[in-house]
């Protein structure tokens, strides 16, 4: 009843701007919580539908950032699917299952989602199928841990991931994989909350690994540089995926460019438009890809960084 009232009272709010979508699609994005990446690769798709004509006298855009938890997100698509949004915009892997589940007949267009296929949102990357289309975020794996192994001799590795959250488990398998090939241990950390990342890292910063992985997650994000610092306080360098992480002073990144991700959204936004079915779009993958090295870290932690590391970066944080 109380998700009906609040459903009520949201299509009620609109009552006084919905005629402005007369001869407009209605498109909506669902941010997941605060992340700031989301919010550079939302203005990125912004742009690059005005720049395709796609401005606001043809396109009335809707945002929404929701309480990062599954019932606000299935809330908001709920709403979204009320006042007949023409496109739903998902950011992030979480909030596109919970669109997935929630709507059938709405194209979707995802970002930021890593491995598409593995976790279950596309049936192929050329021929995504469903309702839906968007941009992988995945790079690979072996690039970082080769590049963080020439820096330090990698003997056991520390995982921060989410089990809620399948990019973090898809890639906490693609180090256990790489561990197993590499001949390395890994200590794998499960949290979903803020009490669990404090256990997590007292019990990381305490043992005898010698990086520690921060997977991609809601909460690690949010709190990334909390985990860095602990970790530098221990002597431990932080290696991750997470875009500006290496800002942050982790010591070894590989990001993907979250602005091209957004143009490359708002391409496939526009497609749709046009009339070509999302189902039959291909899965878009961003070509830059960064691998960054913080030297300013490296001095902290009292580590030499050889010269086919930097040779191989692609950008340097001194």
């Amino acid at each position: 009843m109380r998700s009906c009232f609040y459903l009520i009272l949201f299509l009620l709010s609109l009552t006084c701007v919905l005629p402005s979508y007369a001869g407009r699609k209605l498109v909506a994005a669902v941010l997941t919580s605060d992340i700031t990446r989301y919010k550079e690769s939302h203005r990125a798709l912004v742009k690059t539908l005005a720049l395709k004509g796609l401005d606001q006298s043809k396109v009335e855009l809707v945002v929404q950032t929701p309480n990062p938890d599954p019932i606000s997100w299935a809330n908001t698509i709920r709403k979204f699917n009320g006042i007949g949004s023409d496109i739903i915009i998902t950011y992030g892997a979480p909030v596109t299952l919970a669109a997935i589940r929630e709507v059938d007949n709405i194209p979707i267009v995802f970002v930021d989602v890593y491995g598409p296929v593995e976790a279950g949102v596309t049936r192929s990357m050329a021929a995504p199928g469903r309702n839906l289309t968007g941009v992988s975020s995945k790079v690979p794996m072996i690039t970082l841990i080769k590049a963080a192994n020439d820096i330090k001799h990698i003997k056991s590795l520390g995982i921060l991931y989410n089990g809620r959250e399948i990019g973090s488990v898809i890639q906490l398998k693609e180090i256990r994989r790489l561990a197993a090939q590499m001949g390395f241990s890994v200590v794998e950390l499960n949290v979903s909350s803020a009490n669990m990342l404090d256990s997590a890292l007292g019990t990381l910063t305490s043992s005898d690994v010698d990086f520690i992985y921060a997977a991609e997650s809601t909460l690690v994000t949010r709190s990334l540089e909390k985990v860095i610092f602990r970790a530098r306080d221990h002597g431990i360098p932080v290696i991750s995926h997470v875009p500006e992480a290496a800002d942050k002073g982790a010591l070894v990144t590989l990001e993907i460019n979250t602005y091209e991700q957004g143009q490359l959204a708002g391409e496939c936004v526009s497609a749709i438009l046009q009339g070509k079915k999302q189902g039959q779009i291909p899965v878009a993958t961003p070509k830059k890809v960064d691998l960054v090295i913080n030297l300013k870290a490296a001095k902290l932690l009292d580590l030499n960084v050889p010269i086919q590391v930097l040779n191989i970066s692609t950008k340097i944080v001194k």
